[in-house]
Parts: C-alpha cells; sequence; structure tokens
C-alpha cells in the first residue's frame, strides 16, 4: 500500500481523533459508567503489581468458577493518557463467559519512551503466565487484545522475542489490534510528539510493520468503519504486511457505524462481533 505525502496538516488531520470526534468526552463519560458497573459487579483484584515502574499494576477480574482462559487487554490513549480503570468495562463479557481477564497500566509519555512501555507491557504479559495462576487466572489459555495505542502494544508482543524474557515461546493463543497504528513513521509530525518524543530512528524500531511475527498464533486486526482515513490504512496496513497471522483472512474486520471512541465499547456488549470473534481465539 502507497503511503499518503505526510504534511504536519495531513498527519494532525489523520491521528488527532479527540478532534475527529468532537464529541469525544461522551465516550469517555460511559468508559468510566460502565467500567465502575464492572468494578461493583464482578470479582476482582486491583493493583497487581507486575513490574517497577510506578504504574506498572494491573487489574484482574475473575469468574465466580475456575477460568477457562484469561483476556489480557492493553488500554489506548496514544501512550499518553488514560488508564486501566477507564477500560474495566472490557471485563464484563468474558468474565460472564468463565475467563479471567487482566487489565494492564503503564507509565506514560513523557515520563518514559513508548520504547519503554512496550518492555512494560512484556514484563505484564510474562506476570500473567507467571504469576497469574497464583491470582486466579488461567495461564494456558491467553488472548492478548489492545485498542489504540494499546493496538500498537499488542502487535509488538507478536514480535518479541519470547526467549529473551525467560519463555520458551508467546505466552498467549491469540491477539486482538483494534484501531491500533502499526507505522508510528507519521507520529514524529503529530502534534503529540511533544509527549511522544518519537524520532525516525525510534518510529523503525517500533513499527510492527517493520518485523516478522515470532508467533504463528493468529491475530484478528479490527478498526471502526467510521474512523479516519489514517486509522484504516493503518489497519490495512498490518493486514498486508503480516498475512501468516491475520484474521479474518480476507480483510481487516471493520465495524460498521463505530469511531475511534465508540468501537472499544462494543467489548461491553457480549452479542458483539468484536468480543465473539476475541472468544473465538481462544482454545
Amino acid at each position: 500500500m502507497k503511503a499518503p505525502t505526510y504534511t504536519p496538516e495531513f498527519v494532525e488531520r489523520g491521528y488527532n481523533n479527540r478532534a475527529a470526534v468532537p464529541d469525544h468526552q461522551q465516550f469517555f463519560a460511559r468508559w468510566a459508567a460502565a467500567s465502575e458497573e464492572a468494578r461493583s459487579r464482578y470479582r476482582h483484584r486491583l493493583d497487581l503489581r507486575y513490574g517497577p515502574g510506578p504504574l506498572e499494576t494491573l487489574d484482574l477480574f475473575l469468574p465466580e468458577s475456575t477460568p477457562k482462559g484469561t483476556f489480557v487487554f492493553i488500554h489506548g490513549g496514544y501512550w499518553r493518557a488514560l488508564d486501566k480503570r477507564d477500560h474495566s468495562f472490557v471485563a464484563g463479557p468474558f468474565v460472564e463467559q468463565g475467563l479471567a481477564v487482566a487489565v494492564i497500566n503503564y507509565d506514560l509519555c513523557p515520563a518514559v519512551s513508548v520504547t519503554h512501555i512496550v518492555d512494560a507491557c512484556r514484563r505484564g504479559l510474562a506476570w500473567v503466565v507467571r504469576e497469574g495462576p497464583a491470582h486466579g487466572a488461567n495461564a494456558g489459555n491467553v488472548v492478548i487484545g489492545g485498542h489504540s495505542a494499546g493496538g500498537h502494544l499488542t502487535a509488538m508482543m507478536f514480535c518479541t522475542d519470547w526467549r529473551a524474557h525467560g519463555l520458551d515461546g508467546a505466552p498467549f493463543v491469540g491477539g486482538v489490534t483494534l484501531s491500533g497504528v502499526h507505522d508510528l513513521t507519521p507520529l514524529v509530525q503529530f502534534s503529540f510528539n511533544s509527549d511522544l518524543k518519537l524520532d525516525l530512528t525510534e518510529t523503525a524500531q517500533m513499527s510492527p510493520v517493520n518485523f516478522t511475527p515470532t508467533t504463528d498464533a493468529p491475530l484478528l486486526i479490527a478498526c471502526g468503519s467510521d474512523e479516519t482515513s489514517e486509522f484504516l490504512r493503518q489497519s490495512d496496513l498490518l493486514w498486508e504486511a503480516w498475512p501468516q497471522v491475520r484474521r479474518p483472512a480476507s480483510a481487516p474486520m471493520f465495524i460498521p457505524d463505530t469511531h475511534h471512541f465508540s468501537v472499544v465499547l462494543d467489548y461491553a456488549r457480549p452479542d458483539s462481533a468484536l468480543t465473539q470473534a476475541t472468544l473465538g481465539l481462544l482454545r
């Protein structure tokens, strides 16, 4: 796929989702309300520490019975905003199906770099499989997913040498990148780069499309149909680059009538195509 000609103005239109969705605060409020309800309804263990960073903790939601698997979710916010607490709502449909759900937090830019955040998520995922069972998680049937920056971080887990982290192979059986950024090059010209501090060297090292997956676990590539042209292109880009793992097989899943902030709310619906496709990745 041919990349467009980037100017700061083009990048701002393509990547500033808050500007593209003027009522985005309404969706943040819906996330918060649904997350508060999930914390009041489901068994949970909050702020379990997986690493040394101030925000390197996770929240674990548990079914009443022994879990059949674990869904690990990484939140978005352009690596610079938001929190796991904003995303507890993803737990409900999976806990109802007898799964544990771990929602990972991480330190944010500009206090740390994107590279640091990628390593933190690797620590978090390794913790889930090593220490999670002691807290009620299932380490043998893990699906990892994330939204926006979390989609990028999920894809980076697919091109990780897990042996360097003391594991025999990838600690998951499938993954989901929802509205992910898979080529970070345009972000050098983005206004948010005042916090991200990306240069062309780091974007090359942190762009999943520049690597080959180190696992054959299936990866669901999804995006809201009403997102900006650049987010649609970013999903197509990874789908074309990674034929060995991509799901669906024919094209990315473009979820009808959803934009960048509404699409993730499909994880609050047990009957949504996104939830059902994610459940389908579990063994």
